[in-house]
């Protein structure tokens, strides 16, 4: 089976070194281009489409592991993301209206629905109670598979950035799957990753070619399915794991929600205010913010893999520290980089208040 994994990996990885130039080509020839504007970071117009090259490495690497595969449930993920690499494609050359974009990613939800794929059981914490959702199951499936499209899609911003975290996210995926001995997921994480790390060598900075909505709403759609099959069984809780390993395009996602929120504008009008837009305003290089953000990704991985290590006794504190330890970052990071708002920072301004308050009592006691 190692041997496999070996095989699946390097014929994906191959595929989508083949076919990125190729599929570069075919941007240019149609016309899916991205044009630089006051958003863009980038300066000269890019091929978009990128998503086919991955999208086909996987489809190709996957009928040499299928034998060893789940039929139904790969066949649920490959119907599905056909569905949204169509849409993306589209919206790539004819950039599509959110409604449309969001239609498409419903009826490939459902397509893994279909396929048997649902979030059925979530743990209690604090016990081994198991709580079945009955009819939650199925929109609560729906819910997550567009939420974390989505989040990798608002992500992908700079060279190498939605790639990168999808594959450091996939990685984690992986690697819990081996520990659970969960074949199919391990097989499918592997043929993803192969597919993810042969159009890195042309996405990352200075990117060839951008993934595009093809690809950004590809990996979300296939990061949110394998995060179901890899752990709505799992005796740690069934979503806080998949929730930790995508991190930083669920919370990058939050903070645009309350961002937009604060600044009383639609939530969904684009903004530059995104956590790689903050990063460069610091002035951080942009070749140093994706890895910083890939670290950040790595953090959040390392921390999902280390709650599955821990016994039922240290689940409990171990999780509850984890969670508490991961928020105070997170709300402390967001409000020194401004990614919700420049003005308002209530929690530093009260720890500031504090620190004040403090110093001067130390002074009066000498």
């Amino acid at each position: 089976m190692n041997v496999l994994y070996g095989i699946g990996f390097v014929v994906a990885c191959l595929i989508a070194l083949l076919m990125t130039p190729l599929v570069k080509r075919f941007a240019f020839w149609v016309g899916a281009v991205d044009a630089p504007n006051h958003r863009k970071v980038h300066s000269r117009i890019m091929p978009r489409l990128g998503g086919l090259a991955i999208f086909i490495a996987f489809v190709g690497a996957y009928f040499v592991v299928s034998p060893a595969v789940q039929s139904d449930v790969a066949l649920g993920l490959l119907v599905g993301g056909a569905i949204v690499v169509l849409v993306g494609a589209l919206d790539d050359r004819f950039d599509l209206s959110p409604r449309i974009k969001l239609l498409g990613q419903i009826i490939a939800a459902c397509v893994v629905v279909y396929s048997g794929v649902v979030i059925d059981l979530v743990n209690v914490p604090f016990g081994d109670t198991m709580i079945s959702l009955t009819w939650l199951s199925v929109p609560l499936t729906i819910f997550w598979i567009v939420g974390v499209t989505n989040a990798i899609n608002l992500i992908d911003g700079l060279d190498g950035l939605s790639a990168g975290v999808s594959g450091i996210a996939i990685t984690t995926i992986l690697v819990l799957a081996l520990m659970m001995g969960n074949v199919t997921v391990v097989l499918l994480s592997v043929i993803l990753l192969g597919s993810i790390i042969g159009f890195l060598f042309y996405n990352f900075h200075p990117a060839k070619i951008f993934m595009g909505d093809s690809g950004a709403l590809f990996l979300g759609f296939a990061l949110a399915t394998l995060s179901i099959l890899g752990f709505k069984q799992s005796i740690v809780l069934s979503l806080l794991v998949p929730i930790m390993i995508l991190g930083v395009p669920i919370s990058d996602t939050l903070f645009a929600i309350l961002r937009r929120w604060v600044n009383k504008t639609p939530i969904s009008k684009p903004d530059k205010s995104h956590l790689h837009h903050c990063l460069l305003q610091l002035g951080f290089s942009h070749r140093i913010t994706v890895l910083i953000i890939y670290g950040i990704a790595s953090i959040f991985g390392a921390s999902a893999v280390l709650l599955s290590y821990m016994s039922e006794q240290e689940l409990i504190w171990g999780m509850v520290l984890l969670i508490v330890v991961l928020i105070a970052i997170l709300v402390l990071g967001a409000e020194a980089i401004g990614i919700i708002s420049q003005t308002k920072k209530p929690v530093l301004r009260f720890l500031q208040k504090v620190r004040v308050l403090l110093s001067t009592r130390s002074r009066m006691t000498k």
